[in-house]
This record gives C-alpha cells, sequence and structure tokens, in this order.
C-alpha cells in the first residue's frame, strides 16, 4: 500500500462541514473518514455534568451524513472524544444518536465502542505506587483529590483504535482521546512511520482551522505516503499554506520543537513544510522518540458549588472612575450582611468589561478608560439557594450604593435582561490534570462491539 488517504469532516463534531467539501472529499475514495468531537477548551463543567458541548441535533446531522458515506465506500468511520468530554455518559449519548440513525437510514453495521473513564480505585493505586505524576503547572495530588472527583477519563492511544480496526469494526466511537491516535490509527495498522502518522493526526484533528482562512466547520484532507505526508482543502475558499500548516503544529503546544503524547513525543527539528500546490502542503522529516515508560493523561474534575450571576451595565463617568473601590465596597457590605447568618463558604466576584476585564492583563494599559462598562456579578456557594441569595444582594447593594459625585439616585445599573439573575446550576474545576503510567495501554480501555441493526 504506497498511501493512506484520510478525510477529516470538521474540527469538533457538531460543528457542521459543507456537503460540498464532503463530497470532494469522498471523490478522493479516503480510506478512512474521522472526526474529533471533544475538547477542554470550554472547561471543567461539561465533564463534570455529564453534558455534550455540542448540540444533539448538530451531532446527529454531521454522523447522518459521514456513516452512510463510509459503510457505502467501504471505508470505516472513526469518532474521538464522544460527546466533548469522552466521560461514560458522553459516550451513551453518541452511541443512542448512532443507533438513531441507523434504525432511520436503515443501516446495518459493527460497532466498536471504547470507554475511557476509569475507576477510581485503579487510579489511587496507581498513585500509590507513585505512576501518577503532575502535569505542570498541576501539583501532587492525593487520594482525597480522586475521591473527590465527579469524573475521571484517561486519554486514549492509538492501540485501542488499532485493535477495533483489526477486529473489523465499520464506525469506532471512543471516549476522551489523544486527539491525533483516531488519524493515525489506520496508518499505524498498514505499518506507516508512526512520526508523520502522528503528525498528520495533530493537524487533521482540527480539519480546515489548519488553513486560510480557517474554519472550525470545513473538511481538511490528508494523504501519508512513506516519507512524507500531503495536507490540501476541499473547499475552493481555503487553502493550506506553509506557515498555516506549519502554525497548527504548534497549536496548543508549549515548545515548538517537541510535542508530547501518549508513550512519547514527536521531534520536529528537522520537519520541513513545503508547498506543493496553490492549496496543498507537504511535511516531512518529523521523527518520534519514545519514551521509557508509556504515559497517558488524566482529566478529573470536582464541584466546588452552584453559580447564580447578573449582567449590568453603566455610563455613569463618575461610576466609571471608582469602579474598583465601588466593587470593594459591594463585597465588603456582602460580607458584614452575611457573616451572622453562617453562610461564609462563598466566593463573589465582578467582571468588569470596558475597564481591565480582559486588556488589563497586558501591561500599559491599566489605566485606559471607556465610556461605559459591563459588569457582570458573579456569586458560587455550597448551595444554588445560597448563591441566589448572594448574587441577588450584591446586585441590589451595587444598584443603590451611594459614591461621592453620585446625581441620580434612582440607580446606578442598567439591565438588559428580565430576570436580572441567572441560575447556572454546578460549578466544576479542574482537580485532576496528571500523567498516569500504565504497562498495557490497551488494558485501561476496553472495547465492546455492537452489531448495529437498523434494518
Amino acid at each position: 500500500m504506497d498511501e493512506i488517504r484520510v478525510l477529516s469532516t470538521t474540527a469538533i463534531l457538531g460543528y457542521g462541514f459543507p456537503m460540498d467539501s464532503f463530497k470532494e472529499g469522498m471523490k478522493r475514495k479516503p480510506h478512512v473518514i474521522a472526526a474529533d468531537a471533544g475538547s477542554t477548551d470550554p472547561g471543567p463543567y461539561y465533564l463534570g455534568a455529564g453534558q455534550s458541548f455540542t448540540d444533539r441535533n448538530s451531532v446527529k446531522r454531521d454522523l447522518a451524513i459521514m456513516i452512510p458515506a463510509g459503510i457505502k465506500a467501504k471505508v470505516p468511520v472513526i469518532i474521538g472524544t464522544a460527546g466533548g468530554s469522552g466521560g461514560k455518559p458522553h459516550v451513551k449519548l453518541t452511541v443512542d444518536i448512532i443507533k438513531e440513525i441507523a434504525k432511520e437510514q436503515k443501516l446495518n453495521f459493527k460497532l466498536a465502542v471504547i470507554e475511557s473513564e476509569l475507576d477510581k480505585n485503579l487510579v489511587k493505586t496507581k498513585l500509590k505506587k507513585g505512576q501518577v505524576i503532575p502535569l505542570e503547572p498541576a501539583g501532587p495530588i492525593t487520594a482525597k483529590d480522586v475521591d473527590e472527583s465527579v469524573r475521571i477519563v484517561a486519554q486514549i492511544g492509538e492501540e485501542p483504535y488499532i485493535k477495533a480496526l483489526e477486529a473489523g469494526a465499520d464506525v469506532i466511537l471512543a471516549g476522551r482521546s489523544y486527539d491525533p491516535a483516531l488519524f493515525a490509527a489506520l496508518p499505524l495498522k498498514k505499518g506507516f512511520d508512526k512520526a508523520l502518522a502522528l503528525h498528520m493526526g495533530k493537524i487533521l484533528e482540527c480539519a480546515a482551522i489548519a488553513a486560510v482562512p480557517g474554519s472550525g466547520s470545513d473538511c481538511l484532507f490528508g494523504t501519508l505516503r512513506k516519507d512524507h505526508f500531503v495536507l490540501e482543502t476541499l473547499s475552493p475558499a481555503r487553502k493550506c499554506t506553509t506557515l498555516s500548516v506549519a502554525a497548527h503544529t504548534l497549536y496548543e503546544k508549549t515548545n515548538p520543537y517537541f510535542l508530547p503524547g501518549p508513550g512519547g513525543a514527536l521531534d520536529l527539528h528537522g520537519t520541513t513544510f513545503t508547498q506543493v500546490k496553490e492549496n496543498a502542503v507537504m511535511v516531512k522529516g518529523t521523527k518520534f522518540v519514545p519514551t521509557d515508560k508509556y504515559f497517558v493523561k488524566l482529566e478529573g474534575v470536582r464541584r466546588i458549588g452552584y453559580r447564580t450571576f447578573s449582567i449590568a451595565g453603566t455610563k455613569d463617568p463618575v461610576m466609571i472612575e471608582k469602579i474598583d473601590e465601588i466593587t470593594q465596597r459591594v463585597k465588603d457590605r456582602v460580607k458584614d450582611n452575611f457573616s451572622a447568618y453562617g453562610i461564609k463558604d462563598f466566593c463573589l466576584d465582578f467582571k468588569i468589561y470596558g475597564a481591565n476585564g480582559v486588556m488589563g492583563l497586558f501591561p500599559g494599559l491599566e489605566k485606559r478608560k471607556a465610556h461605559e462598562l459591563a459588569i457582570i456579578i458573579d456569586a458560587v456557594a455550597p448551595t444554588q439557594e445560597q448563591a441566589d441569595t448572594i448574587c441577588g444582594f450584591a446586585r441590589s447593594t451595587m444598584l443603590h450604593v451611594g459614591y461621592e459625585g453620585r446625581i441620580s439616585t434612582a440607580g446606578n445599573l442598567a439591565f438588559p435582561f428580565s430576570p436580572s439573575d441567572a441560575h447556572m446550576g454546578a460549578v466544576y474545576e479542574f482537580n485532576i490534570y496528571h500523567l498516569m503510567q500504565t504497562d498495557d495501554p490497551s488494558k485501561l480501555f476496553p472495547v465492546k462491539y455492537i452489531n448495529v441493526r437498523g434494518k
């Protein structure tokens, strides 16, 4: 086999893709159709809550195109990090969608399901043996941190995917995955270079984001050969350039020459990027450096409370000038008011957009003043009721707080919504962001096979 052709449909399953691009990709006769379905970018909530951050109907739309096309072409369809976070409820949600599609389109196929949510006792055993280490900037953890986690997932490498392909799976659905693994699995099964397969997967996982102009909802096509791979766009509106592909190689990485993953890292010191067509770039020279021990990345979250927030605005130049003083006075007033009632374990924060809400992070911009502010009053407390109470009291206090130079006493704030307060529910934080050693990268991730019968 001289080459492997991979069609990446979209940056994240559910983001969509143009049918014209997908059809162009199918014309090139791909050996595999694949899409990553998740990320930690939306934060810890979705892993903790067991909810998908992409819309169910949008995910179904994408899969309802990809799966029938794969079955018709007799090529596998591979989805990684199901439901956005890859825990058990996320995998189950996507399995249900796949079964719906099979029933509606009368499809029969072999589905492989790879779980990635770990048992806490396993993690504690590994921790006790010294086989769980921090991934900077995270610090050491204890068994208590593991017990407090609502859910812990580990990133799947390419090995379980290869196992499912060897078993003849038509569709592979996996939990939390190392993003390049699902794109590299078939090439590695066929004996292609590991470094090039993973490097190509690293770029394909975000699809046309690696193109110019970039898009998270368009396809990208990869062709892997013995000593190089080529990436090309499928829409005439975009093109791959040496700059866009090289830049995306460094995407989300701290070291431009060394990209770590399960079992080793990509060494880019000898990598070259060459424009071979107006819309296509050739990449070669990447090397794979294995580690002495095999580690998988763990992601775990714990619940820290419940959130209520309120959004308001002001155009009063006097209030804008004194906004830091005013917010501190409101915090002090709230703390004093509820300390007698035993409500102490809460967090009250003010996010002030227009006055250092974002640009204040950069030196030299601290003293810039806007002509209007957007104010988010953010309360997190042990219960939803307490969060409602803290937010509501802070809102009313800030609405009527007096300050020197104030002219209007009717109210300091304008509220765009009624009701003014929004109940956001549970709040989670990442409490496990570590590496765990394993002797068998497949044993952690069991593969279950389902004979899906839609007719």
